[in-house]
C-alpha cells in the first residue's frame, strides 16, 4: 500500500513541476531551457527522495545519446545530471498528451510518427536541424517503447540509419534503478537510487556495420553486469 501511496505521490510530483513551473518557465525563457530542466527535475528528484549515481564520463560533445528506457524517470535523471539543453525523440502521441506534451512542443523536441512512411525521413530532417543550427545533442530511445524485462527489446533501425547517414558520434547510456522509484507499469514507488552509466563514445564513421548489434549486446551486458553483481533491475 505505501508502495501504490508513494507512485502516486511522485506522479503528483512530475505533473505538478511540469504544469506549474516547467511549462512556463521554457516557454518565457527559451534560451535556458537546458538550466530550467536541470534545476526543475533536480527538485522532483529531492521530492520524490530520489538520488543519481553515475558510472564512466558523460560527453557533451557527443551527437546523440542511446539509452535503454523504463519510464518517466530515466528522463528526469538524465536531465537533473546535467545542464545541456538536450533535444530529445519523443513518438508523436506523447506530444498530444496534457502538460507533457506542452513541455514537449515548448521545449523543442523531436516529434516521430512511426504510423507514417515519412517518419523517417522527418526526423532526419529533425536531427540535422537541431545538430546544426541548435547546436543541441539528441537523446533517443532506439528500443521504442518503456520496457518491463531485463532484456533490452529489439532495437529500432531508425537510430541506426541516421546515424550512419550522417556520421554520428553517439555515446550509449545505461540506466538502472529507476523503475524502483517510479514503476509505471505496476504503479509502485519508493525512494532510491537510479544508476546512470556513460560508455565510450563510439564514432560511427569509423565503425563497420555490426556496430549497432554491438552496441545493443554491450547495452545488455552491462544492464546483467548490474544485476548480478548488486542485484539492481533495469
Amino acid at each position: 500500500m505505501f508502495a501504490k501511496i508513494r507512485f502516486y505521490w511522485g506522479a503528483f510530483v512530475i505533473s505538478f513541476i511540469t504544469a506549474v513551473f516547467m511549462i512556463p518557465a521554457v516557454t518565457l525563457a527559451p534560451k535556458y531551457t537546458g538550466v530550467i530542466m536541470y534545476r526543475l527535475n533536480q527538485l522532483i528528484m529531492l521530492f520524490m527522495g530520489a538520488k543519481i549515481q553515475t558510472y564512466g564520463k558523460y560527453n557533451p560533445n557527443a551527437d546523440m545519446l542511446v539509452l535503454n528506457h523504463q519510464g518517466i524517470m530515466d528522463i528526469v535523471a538524465i536531465e537533473a545530471f546535467q545542464k545541456h539543453d538536450i533535444c530529445w525523440v519523443a513518438k508523436k502521441e506523447l506530444f498530444e498528451t496534457p502538460w507533457f506534451g506542452y513541455i514537449l512542443k515548448n521545449s523543442g523536441m523531436i516529434s516521430l510518427d512511426r504510423g507514417n512512411k515519412s517518419g523517417l525521413i522527418k526526423l532526419f530532417k529533425d536531427v540535422k536541424n537541431k545538430l546544426e543550427n541548435e547546436h543541441r545533442q539528441i537523446a533517443i530511445f532506439p528500443e521504442g517503447t518503456r520496457a518491463k524485462e531485463q532484456k533490452l527489446l529489439k532495437f529500432k533501425q531508425g537510430t541506426q540509419m541516421i546515424a550512419q547517414k550522417m556520421k554520428l558520434k553517439v555515446q550509449p547510456v545505461i540506466i538502472t534503478g529507476s523503475k524502483w522509484v517510479l514503476n509505471e507499469h505496476n504503479k509502485t514507488g519508493h525512494s532510491g537510487t537510479i544508476h546512470i552509466e556513460f560508455l565510450d563514445t563510439i564514432d560511427v564513421a569509423t565503425q563497420d556495420e555490426k556496430w549497432f548489434e554491438e552496441l545493443y549486446q554491450t547495452m545488455q551486458d552491462k544492464i546483467d553486469e548490474q544485476y548480478t553483481k548488486n542485484q539492481i533491475e533495469r
